[in-house]
């Protein structure tokens, strides 16, 4: 039976060494009676309070600073939350990649929703075109692992760390600003996001082909 290995990423984004040597330094201290499935669990209430400061956000644009919170707090406990469980001996490895991965489709969706709120009503339809690619990242990382058994969640030097920056800047820019200066570089946004879900893949289904050909060269000389 292959040995799973959903608990192990492969691939570094920009901020892979700063993240690791900070979880490195943080887990060690975390009390014993806080458990890996805790902090897996947080991202539910984070993603509950990040649509209602959200919808808050729409009478008072400074709610975008607690919806920046929150995005922090979701980095804090998704990052912190597998070694953890591998420094208490949890053994919640596949209960664990599960709940981690379908909470955070459930997180990157609940900012989209609070974003509804605050988006003028002619660019609401772009967030379904943003739920589309970045779900399709999602759906690429889990094919592929299905395949090969190698999770990479980071892409051209991208990855979830980077992703919740972006988002961060972005709140912090509307509530600085005004979302009317926002508003306009979705569509840019978008197009970006389209060109590099394209190379991903393609380097993926590359990656996934040689690894076949490779295979079929083995068997063909046994």
């Amino acid at each position: 039976m292959t040995q799973f290995a959903g608990d192990q990423k492969v691939g570094a984004s920009l901020l892979t060494k700063p993240e690791r040597k900070f979880i490195d330094w943080m887990v060690p201290k975390i009390p014993n009676w806080i458990r890996t499935y805790h902090l897996t669990l947080m991202t539910v209430p984070i993603s509950i309070l990040i649509v209602l400061f959200g919808f808050l956000s729409k009478e008072n644009i400074s709610w975008l600073w607690l919806v920046s919170l929150m995005i922090f707090m979701q980095w804090l406990t998704d990052s912190l939350d597998g070694s953890l469980g591998k420094h208490q001996g949890e053994g919640l490895i596949r209960w664990g990649y599960y709940m981690d991965h379908f909470l955070d489709y459930i997180f990157l969706c609940s900012i989209l929703i609070g974003y509804s709120f605050i988006l003028p009503d002619n660019l609401k339809y772009l967030q379904f075109f943003v739920l589309v690619v970045f779900g399709a990242f999602m759906v690429n990382a889990y094919l592929a692992f299905a395949a090969n058994n190698k999770f990479k969640i980071s892409y051209l030097g991208i990855g979830p760390t980077e992703v919740r920056i972006i988002f961060i800047l972005i709140n912090s820019m509307i509530a600085l600003f005004g979302k009317t200066y926002i508003a306009p570089s979705l569509p840019y946004i978008l197009i970006l996001s389209i060109l590099g879900l394209i190379v991903v893949t393609y380097r993926t289904q590359k990656d996934l082909w040689m690894t076949d050909k490779q295979i079929q060269k083995i068997e063909q000389t046994k």
